[in-house]
């Protein structure tokens, strides 16, 4: 009589655990890679290079998102793959940008971002069909609900960190920044077009538009939603010296150009309200509230494509970054 073979459960056990390992490897080897490229700079500051494609062209032909919540969504289901939650939010912020031409005709670009403690991801980006950008994330306006760790959650969050960036240059040289204004409403755009968000909008235009022109153009084929109800503005300016203001009143696009743009609406006219006493005093507030901490400062070399980010007023230490290279 032949003897069967004992079955080796522990071989078939351990090569199902390969499979279930390497299964895992593959399906998430776009947030492994670029959770493994996150740097710590000091505290409250990192870097970033996402790795492959975060998937915007998906999230444009699927028509935008007109909230936060349905950016999360979308995130949550293209990135996370539905076994992560992820909330948007969102808090009031006072800022500064400056358009300016050096001696030698170069175009320079400033942004200050004022806020209260917060952590900052620097990322880098290099999308198939884009532009490579580098941008700046407010990383407490993305919220995974879980204790844990900066280090860990800044590796977490990376993967979602290209839809919510507040400012960024890319290789053309266009620069785009937002800014709060201390206005309500918030701006909701209904016309029937596809639907953008304000840190969406900020990631089309880096990807996408070469110009202020294009971006410009780029902005009126979308209906444009204020992120976390905040009333905002865009900066917007390009290599070859023009620089812009991009309002949104009375759901109405309003271009100005300008070099400097702040937390107060340039837009003139008083039938939209600017100039009036209650506006005053809305200013009046806002003024209180860019009395907060610098956060971060930003000088955008337009034409090498070198951005030198200074961290909470220290000024004598700065990191310098390279669009679609590293950081030096």
């Amino acid at each position: 009589m032949k003897r069967k073979k004992p079955v080796r459960f522990g071989g078939v056990f351990m090569g199902m655990i390969g499979i279930i390992i390497l299964g895992f490897l593959i399906f998430f080897q776009r947030n492994l890679r670029t959770a493994a490229s996150v740097r710590k700079l000091e505290d409250g500051l990192y870097s970033v290079t996402y790795k492959g494609n975060y998937g915007f062209d998906a999230f444009i032909e699927q028509g935008g998102a007109s909230d936060d919540m349905a950016v999360a969504e979308f995130v949550i289901r293209d990135m996370f793959h539905g076994l992560l939650s992820l909330d948007l939010k969102g808090s009031s912020f006072g800022c500064s940008t400056i358009s300016v031409q050096t001696p030698e005709g170069r175009g320079i670009f400033g942004r200050n971002f004022d806020w209260g403690a917060c952590t900052a991801l620097i990322v880098q980006t290099n999308p198939p069909d884009g532009y490579a950008s580098i941008s700046t994330v407010n990383m407490d306006f993305l919220d995974l609900g879980l204790d844990m760790s900066e280090e860990l959650q800044m590796c977490l969050l990376s993967a979602a960190a290209p839809y919510a960036p507040m400012d960024g240059m890319n290789e053309k040289g266009l620069c785009v920044a937002v800014l709060m204004i201390q206005d309500t409403p918030a701006f909701h755009q209904d016309t029937g077009k596809p639907d953008l968000t304000t840190t969406t909008a900020v990631r089309m235009l880096l990807d996408q538009a070469a110009d202020v022109e294009e971006a410009i153009s780029l902005l009126s084929r979308y209906d444009l939603h204020a992120s976390a109800g905040m009333m905002v503005h865009f900066a917007l300016a390009d290599r070859n010296g023009r620089s812009v203001a991009v309002e949104y009143i009375n759901d109405e696009m309003m271009v100005t150009e300008t070099p400097i743009v702040t937390n107060f609406y340039l837009s003139p006219g008083e039938k939209y309200g600017i100039g009036t006493e209650e506006s005053r005093i809305r200013y009046t507030i806002l003024d209180e509230l860019c009395k907060q901490d610098m956060e971060w400062s930003i000088v955008f070399d337009q034409y090498s494509g070198d951005a030198h980010y200074y961290h909470r007023e220290n000024y004598q230490i700065y990191y310098s970054f390279t669009v679609g290279g590293i950081m030096k």
